[in-house]
């Protein structure tokens, strides 16, 4: 409608036109009245009137034709609001005759207008407008009901009015209800996203699975880009236009089931969903204009996913299943990882070309079980990964349940390559010795026993090994440079036997060689003799060189053992007589050497109990002056007289003592026992003899040594000068503070310090200088050969020449002939003992000596 009324039709215009005629026939009669005249007009006015009625009641109809027609309620207002007019759909739906409201103010039909509310609405008409607004109208039984009002103004007999249609949103708005239940029960988030991926509207689980607050919160913030980084399930960025939103938009189609991952900056959460991206068209458009976009929650479900997959990454544990109807293969990715293959195994028999021909079988076989028998089977194959590289799995599988005819078998596949490559390793570990790596004893002793219990390979023989002067080396260097003539011997033993042996590490420093003596009988003696020789070479340690040599036993089987243990036990015998003899050579076991092992043990289970059985006793070897023969002063030499042995020299038991340990009890005793004897001949006005005694390096690092000696000779009133004490070479490497400090305590007492046996051990010259030592004595080994070989006459002279440089004493022991005496005293030597002179003497005949010499 026009604010300026309703618009006439065409015979309402004609009609129009006549009534302008009478008017103006009227005007002109009024102006020159005249009987005729008058009477025409007034009946042309009649007529016009009666059409204008006619016209007035036609209109009138129509428009209440048409105001009754509309279907919803129209009602018409005057300026201040009341109601002029009400169609009948506004009488039905307000339950009210219409004379209740026509007349009365439109707050009768809606009692919660507010004063003002003309005021926006006439504002609106004023711009050409239509108004529209959402209300609540009352019925005329108090029932409140929906209405969307239209209003539009108009002219109605000079005044402004309005027309306000209703149209009763009752329907709609349960519709819109159960759209809106729909959207707020539902656990799916749903979003509507216009043109521009702007958020038009989101539901509850929107706001929710995006931790956005409810669903009141800012739809504009709801996912600012500026806040969220999203990346598709790989994890790879996903820019704007890569949204399923977007690509939705863009193709016009439905984007189904995509997997997003969604991380909120300022909370700092990762949240995945899947979503599915419906387009919107508006009508008649042929591009969308809108999408929805439905997503659920899997976080949980891709944690768990990811953890699943993880944990079969960190367990190298991977799912295959086996369809049978389909012939087709399926493995997680990490039973595919774990195979290795470069292309795709779709079939089991991809799978089985992958693997060894034995553990091919072995899986064809537990298949078949499965399929005939419901037989479950786990396995353990080795195959080949595409790259070259051997793998080991734990193969598990089974039909499932229910399945009568194994139609799908299933399992794992777990890779334990690993595991089995350190069980090869633990397996090496443990027959290999970790310093040398050549094989240890337990693995030496099991293939001992395999070759003795093969009748073919029974044939066999064991070489003992011994390193000699070993230990001295590993006390006085140190444990590192043991270790490293414990490699440089190793190398030196399998270079010497090469393939004709199999050599291990027995223990410490003893080694074992087996070797085959079916085709040459004298091949342990042909491989001893090449290690002797291989040992020729002095070993280097820095500046310093020790000669360490080896000492071999050797037993065969099987005359001298049919067990492993017995044969090695036999060579290990047959070692220690090389060793206790000479050593630096070999020996091939024989019952007699078995019965001087016996007499050892039985040595050592005497010797233990010697002492408290008082069956030691000392006798004493003159120390003469070479030129003239006046006695000088007397060693302390040990005897062992046993009522089942017999009497025994000290080179038969101190080594026993020295292993036992039982050296350290006997070393005290020999002191206070040669102490007392001096005071003794001291008593019975023989004057004061200086005693060399004997010192064990076990006296010297397992006692105070310089204690005992102070408190033996206080206990006989003696002075140091009384005493002389002899020590091995091992002394002059062992420059430890202790060994320093107890050598100048000992001198502060007048106590003789001297140096048994020198030259034929390590001579360690460097170190002679550092010990505050008096004299020296010169070994018997090198005594017996002046003057008739040269090698020892030059040894001599030399040790000779380092007395006189360090101003050092010298005495010569073993001296058996003049020629020994004339020319060791032309050496320059002063002082001498040996069987020349007296053997040792009982003390009542060293007394008489003494007294005559005197």
């Amino acid at each position: 409608m026009n604010r300026g009324g309703p618009r006439r039709d065409a015979a309402v215009g004609d009609h129009l036109t006549g009534h302008l005629h009478a008017l103006a026939a009227l005007e002109r009669a009024l102006a020159h009245p005249s009987g005729e005249d008058l009477h025409a007009v007034l009946r042309d006015v009649q007529q016009a009137l009666q059409e204008a009625m006619d016209d007035r009641q036609l209109a009138l109809r129509r428009y209440a034709a048409l105001f009754d027609a509309v279907p919803d309620p129209v009602s018409i207002l005057s300026e201040s609001g009341v109601v002029l007019d009400l169609n009948k759909a506004g009488v039905r739906a307000y339950g009210r005759p219409r004379e209740d409201i026509v007349g009365q103010p439109i707050e009768t039909l809606n009692p919660d207008l507010p004063s003002d509310h003309l005021d926006p609405v006439w504002e609106a008409l004023r711009r050409g407008e239509t108004y529209v607004i959402e209300v609540t109208n009352m019925r005329g039984d108090g029932s409140r009901f929906p209405v969307e009002v239209h209003s539009a103004g108009f002219e109605h007999q000079g005044e402004h009015c309005i027309v306000a249609v209703a149209r009763d949103l009752s329907s709609r708005w349960q519709a819109e209800s159960r759209y809106r239940l729909l959207m707020e029960s539902i656990d799916k988030g749903v979003i509507l996203f216009d043109r521009n991926l702007r958020v038009v509207s989101a539901n509850p689980a929107a706001h929710r699975i995006l931790g956005t607050g409810s669903s009141g919160g800012s739809l504009q913030h709801l996912l600012a880009p500026e806040d969220w980084i999203s990346v598709d399930e790989h994890g790879h960025p996903l820019t704007r236009d890569q949204w399923p939103a977007a690509e939705s938009l863009q193709r016009g189609r439905i984007i189904r089931s995509t997997i997003v991952g969604l991380y909120h900056r300022p909370r700092g959460r990762m949240i995945w969903i899947s979503t599915t991206n419906v387009p919107v068209y508006s009508n008649g458009r042929d591009t969308p204009d809108h999408v929805f976009g439905l997503f659920s929650d899997i976080t949980e479900l891709k944690r768990n996913n990811t953890l699943f997959d993880r944990a079969q990454s960190l367990a190298h544990i991977g799912g295959w299943e086996w369809d049978r109807g389909l012939q087709r293969l399926y493995l997680t990715d990490e039973a595919a990882r774990i195979l290795g293959q470069d292309l795709p195994m779709q079939d089991m028999a991809h799978l089985m070309d992958c693997l060894r021909t034995d553990d091919r079988l072995q899986l064809q076989q537990a298949l078949l079980e499965v399929i005939d028998r419901q037989v479950p089977f786990e396995l353990e194959l080795q195959g080949q990964r595409s790259d070259g590289h051997s793998f080991w799995v734990r193969m598990i599988g089974e039909a499932e349940a229910g399945d009568v005819d194994a139609a799908r078998i299933a399992g794992t596949v777990q890779d334990i390559t690993a595991r089995k490559q350190a069980e090869e390793t633990l397996r090496i570990q443990a027959r290999t010795d970790p310093l040398t790596g050549i094989m240890n004893r337990d693995a030496v002793l099991g293939d001992l026993a395999t070759r003795m219990a093969s009748p073919t390979h029974s044939r066999v023989a064991v070489l003992y090994i011994d390193l000699d002067r070993f230990k001295t080396v590993n006390d006085m260097l140190g444990h590192n440079a043991g270790d490293e003539l414990l490699i440089d011997a190793t190398r030196r033993i399998c270079t010497a036997i090469g393939t004709e042996g199999l050599v291990a590490r027995f223990g410490g420093d003893e080694f074992l060689v087996v070797c085959d003596t079916r085709d040459q009988a004298d091949q342990p003696e042909r491989l001893a003799e090449a290690i002797t020789h291989a040992f020729v070479p002095p070993f280097r340690f820095g500046s310093d060189e020790f000669a360490v040599t080896t000492s071999i036993g050797i037993a065969r089987a099987p005359q001298d053992g049919l067990r492993p243990q017995v044969l090695i036990q036999n060579a290990d015998i047959a070692m220690y007589d090389v060793k206790r003899r000479t050593r630096n050579g070999w020996q091939v076991f024989s019952p007699e050497l078995a019965q001087r092992q016996h007499d050892r043990l039985q040595i050592e289970s005497r010797l233990h109990r010697a002492l408290d059985d008082e069956e030691f006793h000392l006798v004493y070897q003159p120390q003469v002056n070479l030129k003239s023969g006046q006695l000088i002063a007397a060693e302390a030499l040990i005897r062992w007289r046993n009522s089942q042995l017999g009497e025994l020299r000290p080179d038969v038991f101190i080594g026993h003592a020295e292993s036992t340990g039982d050296i350290v009890r006997i070393g005290q005793w020999v002191l206070r026992e040669a102490c007392r004897q001096v005071r003794q001949w001291q008593d019975a006005g023989l004057g004061i003899v200086r005693v060399a005694v004997n010192v064990s390096y076990r006296q010297l690092v397992g006692e105070d040594l310089a204690r005992n000696v102070r408190q033996v000779l206080e206990e006989f009133d003696l002075p140091g000068t009384a005493l002389e004490l002899e020590f091995t070479e091992r002394v002059l490497i062992e420059d430890a503070p202790d060994t320093l400090q107890a050598f100048a305590r000992l001198r502060e007492m007048g106590v003789l310090l001297t140096i048994d046996d020198f030259g034929e051990g390590y001579s360690a010259l460097n170190y002679l200088r550092r010990l505050p030592i008096h004299g020296l004595k010169l070994s018997q080994m090198f005594v017996e050969g002046v003057p008739g070989n040269r090698s020892d006459v030059a040894v001599c002279e030399a040790v000779c020449g380092i007395a006189r440089s360090l101003g050092l004493g010298l005495v010569a022991e073993g001296i058996e002939s003049e020629e020994q005496r004339n020319a060791l005293h032309g050496m320059g030597i002063s002082v001498g003992q040996g069987f020349l002179f007296a053997p040792g003497l009982a003390p009542d005949d060293f007394a008489r000596r003494l007294a005559q010499d005197r």
